[in-house]
């Protein structure tokens, strides 16, 4: 007994315990994620927003014929217009996510003893709609910064619309217009994309570890895909994700800019928003417009987040 106290002692001393700060540093790695994917399409998912809830400045334009006008009727700093509230927004919101999925599927399978691709699936969404609900009234200023025109401005900044939605819009629930279409459409989003990102990466460095596959830089004992591979099924996740949960984000952005459409009226629940759409506009020009848009804003982000959060964690040793 005399000897382990002897030999215990100094290592208390010596070598304390030292944290390990794992949701810290996966809650930064997917903020990172978060915000490099948003920066590199922000010209684009303002022009979608416009697209959207048909601007009356530009709802009669197309996708490309958008693009151009902006610039020219706002400046080239109107295609970033609403991005300082994605921001603040998508940081927070990022990381939540990526932190929430790496939880939830140890829970799923651990806990619950759900494994298989249907704990990703199920993770995945658990995640998104985590992520959606801490972080949705950023999510509500943001859209009404960008669909606001130059020369026709409602809110003067971040600050202002938080304080006129607080005032006008019936206070605390202002902020969440919308949230219920949010959550439905980010479960099958989230889910499927990480469905289909962790699907196509373990499909790939199971069956061809040596052609997609490399040594982890801060882990040698574990395989990570290239990242022109990362880039690729990212963005498969993207687009497939995107395809299923559209009519949704429609239906959200149009409740979320509540006061400042004039039909606002007609977009106060779900069922009505998508079925006044729907007769009003069609599939095409309504429900799914904008989509074309969607695909070359989404494919490169969720190719940019994944990868990105990918080698975040690899800095971060989280592997």
């Amino acid at each position: 007994m005399a000897s382990e106290a002897a030999v215990s002692t100094p290592v208390s001393i010596n070598h304390p315990v030292q944290r390990d700060y794992y949701w810290v540093r996966s809650f930064v790695a997917g903020g990172v994620a978060g915000c490099c994917a948003k920066s590199t399409v922000a010209p684009l998912d303002r022009v979608k927003i416009l697209l959207q809830a048909q601007n009356p400045h530009y709802k009669h334009l197309g996708v490309l014929e958008t693009v151009r006008a902006v610039p020219k009727k706002e400046g080239y700093l109107g295609l970033y217009r609403g991005n300082g509230a994605m921001m603040v927004r998508i940081f927070p919101y990022g990381a939540i996510q990526f932190m929430a999925f790496d939880n939830y599927k140890k829970l799923l399978s651990k806990r619950l003893g759900i494994s298989g691709h249907i704990h990703h699936l199920m993770a995945g969404s658990m995640a998104g709609i985590t992520a959606v609900i801490c972080t949705y009234p950023l999510d509500v200023v943001r859209a009404r910064l960008a669909f606001q025109v130059k020369g026709d401005q409602r809110y003067t900044g971040i600050i202002n619309a938080f304080q006129t939605i607080y005032h006008k819009e019936g206070g605390v629930p202002g902020f969440y217009r919308g949230l219920g279409p949010t959550v439905i459409g980010m479960a099958p989003y989230a889910g499927f994309s990480f469905f289909t990102f962790d699907t196509l990466k373990s499909l790939g460095l199971k069956h061809f570890p040596e052609l997609l596959g490399r040594r982890s830089s801060d882990n040698p004992d574990v395989l990570v895909l290239k990242t022109h591979v990362n880039l690729l099924c990212g963005g498969m996740a993207g687009a497939i994700a995107q395809t299923i949960s559209y009519p949704l984000d429609v239906a959200r952005r149009r409740m979320q800019l509540g006061a400042v459409l004039p039909d606002s009226e007609k977009c106060l629940k779900l069922r009505k928003t998508l079925q006044y759409v729907y007769n009003e506009y069609g599939v095409k020009k309504g429900l799914y417009r904008g989509l074309s848009l969607n695909y070359i804003r989404c494919v490169p982000s969720q190719a940019v987040a994944f990868t990105t959060y990918e080698f975040m964690k690899q800095v971060l040793h989280l592997n």
